[in-house]
């Protein structure tokens, strides 16, 4: 990482209400341009408060807050799934920090740490339709698996995976 950033472990109630509202002013953007509301799409990161963060770490998700000169600047969430297969969560940058390579860091960050543990791939849940996003992950080396209509979501959900071997 290059950029500046410092990623921590974040775990405490007090941490965790720091960078509640990172995820949400980030997710927002998305949610506003694809004209989510908390009705249509009630468990989107932009409407999700701190108590869901909480019962993340309660299930054992790993936590990293991004710090860029002394204040919260993103925040990413990794799940171990079992059998080397890791979950990537709620991967979040402040609106008027991005385009600064932090996105990156974050991923490069949960990828070293899912190595780290045993992972050989990591897997992300995104909308599909958000082509810029999706063209992101697929630059930074992510492949597509499929795709998948919920009847609660007002958006198709993509599927794509990293190998880290």
């Amino acid at each position: 990482m290059n950029s500046g950033l410092q990623i921590k472990t974040v775990h405490t109630d007090a941490e965790l209400e720091l960078f509640s509202p990172v995820i949400r002013r980030a997710f927002l953007t998305v949610a506003e341009e694809f004209h989510l509301t908390p009705e249509t799409a009630p468990t989107n990161p932009a409407y999700a408060g701190v108590e869901s963060l909480i019962a993340m770490r309660d299930r054992g998700i790993q936590l990293y807050g991004a710090w860029h000169a002394s204040r919260p600047a993103g925040f990413v969430a990794l799940e171990d799934a079992g059998d080397g297969l890791f979950y990537l969560e709620r991967l979040a940058v402040l609106p008027d920090l991005r385009h600064r390579g932090y996105g990156t860091d974050l991923i490069r960050f949960a990828e070293e740490r899912a190595r780290q543990q045993g992972g050989r791939s990591i897997s992300i849940g995104i909308i599909y339709e958000n082509t810029i996003l999706r063209s992101w992950y697929i630059q930074y080396g992510f492949q597509e698996t499929g795709t998948k209509s919920f009847p609660h979501l007002p958006f198709t959900v993509g599927f794509l995976k990293l190998d880290l071997v």
